[in-house]
């Protein structure tokens, strides 16, 4: 197409040109393996669409820029790995209580501590969720593919902005470090772009964590006339400290809210070849890479065997997996890590058939044949061949 070019194109690199096609013009961050090429690649695009670079300190500080930076009215991203991730929670629970619109990139490599740098691992998913402290609400997704790092990452930024919260992209060393073939626009000029909702009203009228019927207030810029406090407290609408009872519950029930009251709109799954399965992969990430071709060769087998692939890692896709246990015999998790994502699982399953968990942490993905092996042990286990 005239419109658009082929390209080589690292996973890393695809993020870049993602943030960029959707109006990303501000980023943040330290360098750190296997992330870095974000960094740079983010240092050498942002001058050239007129937006800022600044590397940090350290990622605590990375992230406490890309805060300041939305708050001044910009799209704001930085990216790190496992260990620079855990450094910036006390950041990422105040950008949820103040509501700050921004995207963490986060390309897993082995921990715990340094870990293995240039090793694969899907060992932050739960600290994705869980990692800073109190009851907190965050949007997660994890693409598979360099072609779905330059969608993806378009959609984080604007599911950042619609729900203004923070939006984690869990990548991993696999998917950000390979290359492939992939097709981008030649100019990001008419890519949609989705903004966070700004007030109409007059200034002396705005109260900044006012919430419609959708749960999520109108935002102004900082500079822009509107005066508004910043808190990570809990707060009333007009942002300043409350700390009665009735104001806390208000506060997280609408914080919750404005997420899983828009699980239809914000969770994504993949379905692959389950119509007539009666078996099921669960896996995302660099992982459900592998697990396309176990498919692939357990079907030639004559197993009936079907992919469900997280796009949303959370909120998790509780109905589709329910739906999905209900119409299986079997269902096996994969996960490069010791089994995280397997606890959801599980809890959503209640029962309804066995979830057998393929757990690798070795340093290595796994292949097609030691995927397959893996199936075939499960399904022998369950007595389905």
């Amino acid at each position: 197409m005239a419109d658009t070019k082929v390209m080589l194109m690292q996973g890393n690199t695809a993020v870049v040109e993602g943030a960029i096609a959707a109006g990303v013009r501000f980023y943040g961050g330290y360098p750190i393996t296997p992330s870095t090429e974000i960094a740079e690649g983010m240092a050498k695009r942002l001058p050239m669409v007129g937006g800022k670079f600044m590397q940090t300190e350290d990622e605590i500080a990375g992230l406490g820029t890309v805060i300041g930076a939305s708050l001044g009215g910009l799209k704001a991203m930085t990216a790190t790995s496992g260990p620079g991730f855990s450094l910036k929670q006390e950041m990422i629970g105040l950008a949820c209580n103040a509501e700050v619109p921004c995207v963490i990139v986060d390309v897993q490599r082995v921990g715990p501590s340094t870990g293995q740098p240039t090793s694969p691992s899907q060992g932050d998913v739960m600290q994705t969720k869980w990692g800073t402290h109190g009851d907190h609400w965050v949007i997660v997704v994890s693409p598979s593919s360099v072609p779905e790092c330059f969608t993806l990452t378009q959609r984080a930024v604007a599911l950042a902005e619609t729900y203004r919260v923070p939006v984690i992209m869990l990548m991993d060393e696999i998917v950000g470090h390979m290359r492939e073939r992939i097709e981008i626009p030649v100019s990001y000029d008419d890519v949609p772009q989705v903004n966070r909702a700004r007030p109409t009203c007059p200034p002396e009228e705005y109260l900044a964590y006012r919430a419609g019927e959708s749960g999520v207030p109108e935002m102004a810029d900082f500079g822009s006339g509107y005066r508004w406090h910043v808190s990570g407290l809990v707060h009333d609408d007009t942002g300043f400290p409350k700390s009665s009872g009735k104001a806390t519950m208000e506060a997280e029930n609408r914080l919750r809210g404005k997420i899983m009251n828009h699980r239809d709109e914000i969770i994504q799954v993949e379905r692959h070849m389950l119509d007539d399965a009666e078996f099921a992969i669960i896996a995302f990430g660099g992982a459900a890479r592998t697990a396309y071709d176990a498919v692939e060769m357990a079907r030639a087998r004559g197993l009936k065997v079907g992919l469900l692939r997280p796009i949303t890692i959370w909120p998790f896709a509780t109905h589709e997996v329910r739906e999905l246990a209900r119409s299986v015999k079997g269902i096996l998790v994969h996960e490069l890590n010791c089994g995280q994502y397997v606890i959801s699982v599980k809890a959503a399953v209640g029962g309804a058939c066995p979830v057998d968990l393929y757990a690798k942490y070795d340093n290595e993905s796994a292949t097609p044949e030691e995927m397959l092996a893996e199936i075939e042990k499960a399904m022998k286990g369950d007595g389905l061949i």
